[in-house]
């Protein structure tokens, strides 16, 4: 087999082999096909598309590339979620002790964040004493005693998908639904998990900003997990602007902790009732999606999902007096109000930039290298469709320099003003389960 051969059939655009996506990816990963013709088949893919048996086929070959987790010493169906990421993202940090309440095992596999705020991992870390070093006994340990468990990435979780998407973001590869599915999807599938939930974001927020384009990603994630055996479905929720109203790492864990509490803002709370509904009907803990809302509320109502989140937090090493006293989380210096300049409407709020403002505080890594501040970010005070008097707060900015002026001009041109009224945008769009 060579890849010349390979590369030439899907120019022509016919169906690669199982066999010769195997070849391909083991190929590429031990350095025996280049870059050059990866690269070229890349190009191929983008513009040829992939059937769902190539997409499936291509997934199952990055998996077997590396490390694979083994979770078959945890009682019960484990489900995983995934979100294609946004700004003020705080679900997992909400859904994992919620749908723990109730019995569902969510042994979660995190990374850190590169982009706007941190990564989950980079958020936990808000809480002093917690880490996510623990092994696979330990992991698995709490996974069944708790029900829930964080673990930082492995180093050799599918080392083909780590090689390919380098190369994809320097040969203008990176927007190709086959690409981007697969690599999501390998990630899951080695992590170990029985059935997935995929939260794909649309919007200005969003890594695919028309709903044409998330549906179309939600439905090849979808068929590639069902595909290969791991019961898989997908919301297409709203990332025009921001989630709930905190963007930074200690605030959203503040805004988490009033969440599990039933007192969260109304967008991340409905988000996380639909997304652990769908979570605990595929670990058939109720028979119906009806049934697994009432449970997730009747633990927001009754403290159980908050009390899972202390002791989650306790077992990594966590201070869990956080849950009970969110003072005690680290506080910026400052604190700045950001005044509206006239009376109206929002208008809109576009969430990339108001990440972009948060990640000049420090909320973010702009690199790899960036070291993140926990304290700092942003608290929304108004959302899409508010009425706002002019100089009422629309923004506070919780900063520790005293100079914001880039970061209020920044919130400034993002937030527009509108004398008419505005309809607050959808929030879940669709749900995909086939």
């Amino acid at each position: 087999m060579r890849m010349v051969d390979l590369i030439e059939k899907k120019r022509d655009g016919f169906e690669l082999t199982t066999e010769e996506i195997q070849f391909m990816i083991k190929g590429f990963t031990d350095g025996s096909i280049p870059d050059y013709q990866m690269s070229a088949m890349a190009m191929a893919i983008f513009f040829k598309g992939m059937t769902e048996k190539e997409r499936a086929d291509l997934t199952m070959a990055m998996v077997e590339s590396g490390d694979q987790i083994d979770l078959s010493a945890i009682e019960g169906i484990k489900v995983d979620k995934h979100s294609t990421g946004g700004v003020g993202d705080t679900t997992t940090l909400v859904l994992g002790p919620l749908v723990a309440a109730v019995g569902v095992p969510v042994a979660k596999m995190s990374g850190r964040g590169l982009g706007h705020t941190g990564g989950t991992i980079d958020k936990l870390e808000s809480v002093k004493g917690f880490h996510v070093e623990i092994d696979n006994e330990e992991f698995i340990k709490l996974v069944n005693k708790n029900k829930i468990a964080v673990i930082g990435q492995t180093g050799n979780l599918t080392p083909a998908d780590k090689k390919l998407y380098a190369l994809r973001d320097v040969t203008a590869t990176v927007d190709s639904i086959p690409l981007i599915a697969s690599s999501i999807m390998s990630k899951k599938i080695a992590a170990g998990a029985d059935a997935i939930v995929l939260d794909v974001k649309t919007g200005a927020g969003a890594f695919m900003k028309t709903l044409e384009d998330s549906e179309a990603l939600a439905r090849a994630m979808v068929s590639i997990g069902n595909n290969v055996g791991r019961k898989t479905m997908a919301v297409i929720s709203d990332m025009s602007q921001p989630l709930g109203y905190a963007i930074g790492n200690a605030l959203e864990v503040e805004e988490a902790i009033e969440t599990l509490k039933g007192q969260g803002p109304e967008d991340l709370t409905e988000l996380c009732l639909t997304l652990g509904s769908h979570m605990v009907y595929l670990a058939n803990k109720a028979s119906s999606l009806e049934e697994a809302r009432s449970m997730l509320r009747e633990v927001m109502k009754n403290g159980e999902a908050l009390k899972k989140f202390k002791e989650f937090l306790e077992s990594q090493g966590g201070d869990g007096s956080v849950v009970d006293d969110p003072a005690k989380l680290p506080k910026a210096k400052y604190q700045f109000e950001l005044e509206a300049k006239e009376d109206g409407f929002v208008k809109e709020i576009v969430a990339d930039e108001i990440g972009t403002a948060a990640m000049l505080l420090g909320a973010g890594r702009a690199t790899k290298e960036s070291q993140i501040d926990l304290a700092v970010g942003l608290v929304l005070r108004k959302k899409i469709g508010d009425a706002v008097k002019k100089g009422e707060s629309l923004v506070t900015i919780h900063s520790n320099f005293e100079d914001i002026t880039e970061v209020k001009n920044m919130l400034y041109e993002n937030i527009v003003i509108s004398p008419e009224k505005t309809e607050k945008p959808t929030l879940i769009y669709k749900e995909i389960t086939k």
